[in-house]
């Protein structure tokens, strides 16, 4: 499943790149936004990692000589270590984006009871109303 989901959102994040791209009207413009910059580099670790990666991964394990199966998956582990330490190098420079994620973590304990609260009243209340509407007309509408 880890997999699968891997594969999505590096698909999902090359077309939103893809498409990005194709709208700058001079595609050398690209090279002067920062933010797409910084996005390309993204996009491509995380499309080497997952793609080319896995490729190599796959060509080691076939028995017949490959690239050699330890010394791949230490490089696989240094490429997501050094995505740890983005997030890190992020967290340093920008304080208060580690404010917001305290945050948030702190605050959501409450909003998963407030979650569970909610469908618990929503099951209640349409419990009560199937067996209020059950030989109405409103219930003879919705029987399915």
């Amino acid at each position: 499943h880890f997999q699968l989901a891997e594969q999505f959102f590096c698909i999902y994040f090359s077309y939103e790149w893809i498409f990005r791209f194709l709208a700058f009207q001079k595609k050398l413009n690209s090279l002067k936004d920062p933010w797409f910059v910084f996005d390309s580099l993204l996009v491509a670790m995380m499309a080497f990692e997952t793609w080319v990666m896995s490729i190599a991964i796959l060509l080691s394990d076939s028995g017949n000589g490959g690239i050699g199966g330890p010394g791949i998956l230490r490089i696989a582990r240094l490429l997501r270590l050094s995505r740890m330490a983005r997030m890190v190098r992020l967290m340093r420079a920008m304080p208060e984006l580690l404010i917001l994620i305290k945050g948030m973590m702190s605050a959501l304990r409450s909003v998963f009871f407030t979650l569970g609260l909610l469908l618990s009243i929503i099951y209640v209340f349409a419990i009560a109303f199937t067996q209020l509407c059950m030989d109405t007309p409103c219930g003879l509408i919705f029987k399915n």
